[in-house]
């Protein structure tokens, strides 16, 4: 819930894994992305997955940069596509 008290109509999660010397790595990113998938289902809640999975700190700052792949920017554009259809369902105009 906001800090309102009133339920949020989308999140957005937002971060970065990027791969160590250890196994870590698999375990962190599978398990952040079926979270993620869980919390979705159980509250109905459109939730855009913005976390990068990643070889290095280049490869970091090339998806996240607005200017070059900007997957910041397009798990809000998912979280928002999955309201709009929801909200259509909700209305009864699908």
């Amino acid at each position: 819930a906001s800090a309102h008290g009133k339920p949020y109509d989308a999140a957005v999660a937002l971060g970065c894994v990027i791969r160590g010397e250890t196994g870590h790595y698999d375990i962190v990113a599978g398990e952040s992305s079926r979270a993620l998938m869980d919390l979705s289902v159980a509250y109905g809640l459109p939730l855009g997955n913005g976390i990068l999975t990643v070889e290095n700190d280049a490869q970091a700052w090339a998806r996240a940069r607005v200017s070059e792949m900007n997957k910041g920017g397009g798990a809000v554009e998912a979280a928002l596509a999955v309201l709009r259809i929801k909200n259509r369902a909700v209305d009864g105009s699908l």
